[in-house]
């Protein structure tokens, strides 16, 4: 077990190291929103994946959390004049409760029974935001004053880039500990067979919607810093093509790997923004990309790459295979 939490310690390191190096190599306003992006999109993804990845339990109408934590911050900020920490805040245990309520008879369904319903759920959420133009501004969407926080107002790219990185250290940090605790032990015990769990004695219907109500408040958090950062925000960010957009950095990435989320983030938010050279080819060769992927790395990058450094594992040194162990997030439990 030591071994396993120094290559999981040494995995935090790897990406705090990241972060902290990045900037050398971001020239411009562009790239640091770029990596911004990737930072937001990380941070639903990593909990989408406890729910997914770990839990088994699908969900389609994840950008509807996304959407309702930006929706109540520039409403709370913009009409009440909410300190926007605290109209975060308050917006994330809003959802929280939503996602309760909602989960509650939702997460009794299984298969494609619940996609739907978790489907329907997001449907839901991005017509009630559409059609209540008086607050949400509609279609058009609505403006979104600048964030602070203990009245220092993020106004740059370079400080967002910063806050958004710690914020993902954070997640990253918090979801271990909770995968290394006996209620992640549950949540995978419960993906394996939720019949073998319950044999076992393990509350399968409040494990699951603990994880679901901590996923969705990882959305609305997200999406709540993403409405001030962009200053704007409209209904196509709480649609069901953002939920799919989300769904698939998990898979990609690597499904049951907190690595894997923040890879697949990563790489399904930059790899568009490289191929826009290609004009109107770019969508064929991104789909191209991640069928290629999901046929040759059928369990995504992260897990893909931890298979095959574990088939090597016996030709490298053991000081290397513990390097690359940190890297992608894995190491061999006793």
């Amino acid at each position: 077990m030591s071994h396993y939490r120094s290559s999981r310690h040494h995995g935090l390191i790897a990406l705090a190291a990241i972060i902290a190096l990045l900037p050398l190599v971001l020239s411009n306003k562009y790239f640091y929103d770029v990596a911004i992006l990737i930072g937001f999109n990380a941070i639903v993804c990593i909990g989408l994946n406890l729910l997914i990845g770990y839990a088994g339990q699908i969900s389609l109408g994840h950008a509807g959390f996304f959407g309702l934590g930006a929706y109540a911050s520039a409403i709370l900020t913009g009409n009440y004049g909410w300190p926007p920490v605290i109209a975060a805040l308050a917006g994330m245990a809003g959802v929280g409760s939503l996602a309760f309520l909602a989960g509650r008879p939702i997460l009794k369904l299984k298969g494609h029974y619940l996609a739907m319903a978790t489907l329907g759920l997001g449907i839901i959420i991005s017509l009630v935001i559409v059609n209540q133009d008086r607050l949400t501004g509609g279609p058009d969407g609505i403006t979104v004053g600048p964030f602070s926080v203990l009245g220092f107002a993020l106004e740059n790219e370079r400080a967002w880039y910063w806050f958004i990185g710690g914020l993902l250290l954070l997640t990253v940090w918090l979801s271990q500990n909770l995968i290394d605790s006996p209620m992640g032990r549950a949540l995978r015990a419960l993906h394996s067979s939720e019949v073998g769990a319950q044999a076992a004695g393990i509350n399968a219907a409040a494990h699951k919607l603990q994880i679901f109500v901590l996923s969705a408040t990882f959305a609305a958090g997200a999406g709540s810093l993403a409405a001030h950062y962009s200053g704007f925000i409209t209904p196509a960010k709480a649609g069901f093509i953002h939920s799919v957009e989300l769904v698939t950095m998990v898979v990609l990435g690597g499904m049951a790997s907190i690595y894997g989320a923040v890879v697949g983030a990563a790489v399904l938010t930059l790899l568009p923004q490289i191929l826009t050279v290609l004009k109107d080819y770019e969508m064929v060769v991104l789909g191209a990309v991640m069928m290629a992927t999901m046929i040759f790395l059928p369990r995504g990058l992260v897990p893909s790459l931890a298979a095959l450094c574990e088939r090597w594992r016996d030709l490298l040194p053991p000081s290397l295979v513990l390097r690359l162990e940190a890297l992608i997030g894995r190491g061999r439990k006793p």
